[in-house]
């Protein structure tokens, strides 16, 4: 599944989101459309295997009669994710900052 991030008259109401998503880290992960045989992926899930390795947690399968070596940082790596840190915490300032740059409008806490 490719998500198309793109604003259209379909997508009104959701272009902040669609903003947040284009200025993400994991735009890349979201857009990107390759080709993966149905054979490759039988094959992977009809041979793979849990391992544990120097603490590491990794998915090792046979492909085409290759060994093909899954982990959480190959995971990161393909999918261009560079928070391999984790997301570290934003001041409010910051987080409002980037909510007016999208044209977020802060609600009116009034009462009427």
């Amino acid at each position: 599944m490719v998500a198309y991030l793109s604003k259209s008259d379909a997508s009104e109401g959701f272009h902040q989101i669609i903003d947040f998503l284009n200025g993400s880290s994991i735009k890349y992960a979201l857009t990107v459309n390759p080709n993966i045989y149905e054979s490759c992926i039988k094959q992977f899930w009809t041979t793979v295997a849990v391992k544990k390795v120097n603490d590491i947690i990794r998915l090792q399968a046979l492909v085409d009669k290759k060994k093909v070596v899954v982990t959480e940082a190959t995971n990161r790596e393909a999918l261009r994710l560079d928070d391999a840190k984790g997301v570290e915490c934003l001041p409010n300032e910051e987080i409002f900052a980037e909510l007016a740059r999208i044209g977020y409008e802060k609600p009116s806490t009034k009462l009427t």
